[in-house]
């Protein structure tokens, strides 16, 4: 009976930490919760329960003995698909059964502990890369490429370095929106830049928060209200701080 209680345990140890790993890198709240069903039903679970919001994960196994429920708190959550779709290929081995639930944890744990992102030079480089061709792509002139390139790539570094130095995310892009402004009111000035909307717009785009409102649309069409109303709020607050930031710029200038 002990044995039979320990597995259980390990099985929701199991599940828990690939839910916490999808969650904190950018996965939607439906497959979180299948991803954690699957893997408890692979290891003999016929019955388990999930709840999970941005924040935190609640998930339970019916037994014949009373409920095993256990929470675990999501403190900062940040995009890494690749980490997503590494738990989403542990998952499908455990179904298949290749992998030993001390296996699972095992890889799982080190896939937690690992960082997979990309350098930082290379995060500014596509940010600054992105930010002219969105400019192109709204139509705006390939004199404006330069200016919106390295107003990008200013901005992005701003948001990376101010998050770090002050861990508010709101706080951050609102200065990082202002940073863009500036700069671009800067070029255009100079007479480097041409067309001050179009530099700002492309500029700003990598800040944009576009997986998150993605997410919270496709978890309130799966019948997610509470995470997707919540990633909602948070995808218009960042909107409305990146706004902010340009809206102060064009009253100051």
């Amino acid at each position: 009976m002990e044995a039979k209680m320990i597995r259980r345990y390990d099985i929701m140890e199991v599940s828990l930490l690939a839910g916490k790993i999808m969650l904190q890198s950018g996965a939607e709240t439906y497959r979180v919760e299948d991803t954690m069903m699957r893997i408890a039903a692979s290891y003999g679970i016929s019955e388990s329960h999930s709840y999970v919001t941005p924040t935190g994960i609640i998930f339970s196994i019916e037994t014949s003995e009373p409920t095993k429920t256990k929470l675990i708190r999501i403190n900062e959550r940040s995009t890494d698909l690749e980490k997503v779709t590494l738990v989403n290929s542990i998952s499908r081995q455990i179904s298949k059964g290749h992998l030993t639930l001390e296996e699972a944890y095992n890889a799982l744990e080190k896939l937690d502990q690992s960082d997979l992102s990309y350098s930082f030079l290379i995060q500014v480089a596509a940010a600054a890369i992105a930010s002219g061709c969105f400019l192109i792509m709204f139509q705006g002139m390939w004199k404006d490429f330069i200016p919106a390139l390295i107003t990008g790539g200013v901005g992005f570094t701003s948001l990376i370095y101010l998050h770090r130095l002050v861990p508010i995310k709101f706080f951050a892009e609102f200065l990082a929106s202002f940073i863009i402004g500036m700069v671009s009111y800067g070029f255009v000035q100079l007479g480097i830049g041409q067309e001050l909307d179009k530099i700002i717009i492309g500029s700003v785009m990598p800040l944009v928060p576009g997986l998150l409102i993605t997410n919270a649309v496709r978890d309130l069409m799966a019948g997610h209200l509470v995470s997707g109303l919540s990633k909602g709020a948070e995808a218009f607050l960042t909107a409305f701080a990146i706004g902010t930031g340009i809206a102060v710029v064009f009253t100051l200038t």
